[in-house]
């Protein structure tokens, strides 16, 4: 049997080739929307990434330009304390207004007074004595720490030991019982006993 033709033959296999195409037109029909959507999507995260390693360039090259300063301005840290020159600190502290405490007649006090030292001697204290008066000078492990602020509170924590640590937790939940403290010293206790 003699070739047919180079025409023919290309021929043929062109209709041969559209045959293979249109059995396999419903499955490309239906992978059509996903395949083109996932092209996108691929194009769009190229073209995001491009436009970020650009911007990373463009730092470089601006850095170059101008220094970086070594510590801004504004920024503080815990740990540091701001002084004039003169040695005053140039931080003001805003408290709220204490309200002052309304006196006592003497009469009372006076009565009052002796009636806790009689019951204090007596080894009781009598109902109608009052509560006892609060204990306002903080904890021992680290005077003034009820006038601490969070921040201040943990430049302090590292140089205390976990005693002292224990210490100051007991008396905040016996006291004033703040949740961040609380949390604060909890974490740092654990921190120190776990090191």
């Amino acid at each position: 049997m003699t070739p047919l033709p180079l025409p023919v033959r290309v021929a043929a296999g062109l209709v041969a080739s559209a045959v293979e195409r249109a059995q396999d037109l419903p499955r490309l029909v239906v992978e059509f929307p996903v395949t083109a959507v996932s092209q996108a999507l691929q194009a769009s995260m190229r073209v995001q990434q491009k436009v970020t390693e650009l911007a990373i360039k463009g730092d470089r090259a601006l850095g170059t330009l101008r220094p970086v300063e070594e510590q801004p301005a504004w920024a503080t840290f815990d740990d540091e304390e701001p002084s004039s020159p003169n040695g005053a600190s140039t931080v003001t502290e805003l408290r709220p207004p204490r309200e002052p405490e309304p006196e006592e007649p003497a009469d009372t006090a006076v009565e009052t007074a002796a009636e806790a030292t009689a019951a204090a001697a007596a080894g009781d204290t009598p109902e109608h004595a009052g509560p006892e008066p609060a204990d306002t000078s903080g904890p021992n492990a680290l005077p003034g720490y009820e006038e601490l602020t969070i921040p201040q509170l943990r430049g302090r924590l590292r140089h205390l030991s976990v005693d002292d640590l224990r210490a100051l937790l007991e008396w905040e939940t016996t006291h004033q019982d703040r949740p961040p403290f609380v949390t604060m010293l909890t974490n740092r206790i654990t921190t120190v006993t776990e090191g």
